[in-house]
C-alpha cells in the first residue's frame, strides 16, 4: 500500500510508522520538515505546510494514496480544507480524533464507540466532535473516512501527571525530590486508561487500506487503568521517594486556575474505561500489555541525563503552590 501521513513526528505516529515500514507499506510524511529526525529510515518525505491549500494541491499532481492519515487536524476548518486536497487521491481518510469527546459526565461504563460525543467542558473536544461531524457528512465510496479516538498514550519520553507543565517533565520530578505536595484531584480514585504508543500501532494498523474500517469510527487504548494515586506512586517509587499528597476537589482547582479546566472536567476527573472489543474485531493481535510501572525508570532515566529536559516551570510551580496553599487556609478556617 502507498500511505501518507500528515504530520507524523508525534508520540502516535512515530510508532505507527515503524510498523507499516515492517509491513513493507510505501510511507510518506507531510509536514514541514521541523521535526524529523524521529522519522525511522525507510520514510519518504515531502515538505509542505499543510495549511497552504493550493502548495499542497501542486506538490501532490501525480500522487494517489490507498490511505491518508491525518494526525494533526484540530477544527472543522482543517478538515474540510482536507476534503478540498485529498478528495480524488484516496480511497481512505483517517482522522485522528479523541476519546476525550466522548459525552461528560460519561454515561456507562466500560465506553464503547456507541456513546454520544458531547463534552461541554473542552473546547478541543467539542472541535474533535465538530470535525467526526463534518467527515461523516462527506464519507463516500470514494472518499472513505475511518475515525480513531486514542486517549492518553504515553513513549519513553512522555512522564505522565495530572496536572503537567506541558514539555517541561523535570518541573515534577524537581517538585517530587524537594518533598513539595502534590496536587491530586478529587479523591484520586477515578480511574485512568494509559496506552503505550507501541501497543496502539499494532491496532491501528489494521484499520489502513480495511475496506472493514471505512466509515466507521474506533477507539484504541490499553485494557490496564490506574487511580491518578498510583501513578503518582509510580513516579515516586522511581525517584526513591515516598508521596506527598494533597487532595482538592476540582472545582476549587479550577477556580484558581482555569487553564485546567478542559483538561481536568472535560477529561481526567472522570474514569477512562474503555470496551476494546470493536477494534480487536479487525486487529485479533491487538493486546496491550506494556504496564507504566516497566517504562517510568526509562523516562526518568533519559530526563535526569540530559541537561536540555531539565528546564523547571517556577510559574507552574506558583500556581500548584498557590492553590495548595488557598485550599489548606480554607481547609483550616473551618
Amino acid at each position: 500500500m502507498k500511505i501518507l501521513f500528515i504530520g507524523g513526528t508525534g508520540i502516535i505516529s512515530t510508532a505507527v510508522s515503524k510498523l507499516v515500514l515492517k509491513k513493507n507499506d510505501e510511507l510518506y510524511v507531510l509536514n514541514r520538515g521541523n521535526n524529523n529526525n524521529k522519522l525511522p529510515k525507510g520514510v519518504k518525505f515531502l515538505k509542505g505546510d499543510i495549511n497552504n491549500e493550493e502548495e499542497i494541491k501542486d506538490l501532490l499532481k501525480g500522487y494517489y494514496f490507498d490511505a491518508v492519515v491525518q494526525w494533526i487536524a484540530y477544527t472543522p476548518e482543517q478538515v474540510k480544507r482536507d476534503y478540498n486536497i485529498f478528495n480524488g487521491l484516496t480511497k481512505q481518510y483517517v482522522f485522528i480524533s479523541s476519546a476525550s469527546a466522548y459525552q461528560k459526565p460519561v454515561p456507562t461504563y466500560p465506553i464503547t464507540e456507541e456513546v454520544p460525543l458531547d463534552n461541554p467542558y473542552w473546547d478541543y473536544s467539542d472541535n474533535k466532535k465538530q470535525c467526526e461531524e463534518y467527515l461523516q457528512s462527506i464519507s463516500s465510496d470514494d472518499f472513505n473516512v475511518t475515525i480513531i479516538r486514542p486517549s492518553h498514550t504515553y513513549d519513553e519520553e512522555l512522564l505522565i501527571y495530572i496536572l503537567t507543565a506541558h514539555g517541561k517533565p523535570m518541573t515534577q520530578i524537581d517538585r517530587i525530590l524537594k518533598g513539595k505536595k502534590v496536587i491530586i484531584p478529587g479523591d484520586g480514585t477515578s480511574l485512568w486508561t494509559i496506552t503505550y504508543n507501541a501497543d496502539f500501532a499494532v491496532g491501528f494498523i489494521e484499520v489502513l487500506g480495511n475496506p472493514k474500517a471505512y466509515n466507521e469510527a474506533f477507539h484504541i487504548t490499553s485494557n490496564i487503568y490506574y487511580t491518578w494515586e498510583q501513578i503518582n506512586e509510580i513516579i515516586c517509587n522511581v525517584l526513591g521517594v515516598k508521596p506527598n499528597v494533597i487532595h482538592i476537589p476540582t472545582d476549587f482547582i479550577v477556580k484558581y486556575a482555569p487553564q485546567f479546566e478542559g483538561g481536568l472536567k472535560g477529561d481526567k476527573m472522570w474514569s477512562g474505561i474503555f470496551d476494546n472489543s470493536k477494534i480487536k474485531k479487525l486487529a485479533p493481535n491487538f493486546n496491550p500489555q506494556t504496564r507504566y510501572e516497566d517504562i517510568v525508570p526509562i523516562q526518568i532515566k533519559r530526563i535526569m541525563e540530559n541537561p536540555d529536559l531539565q528546564t523547571i516551570d517556577y510559574e507552574h510551580n506558583d500556581i500548584i503552590d498557590k492553590i495548595i496553599s488557598e485550599y489548606e487556609a480554607r481547609i483550616n478556617s473551618n
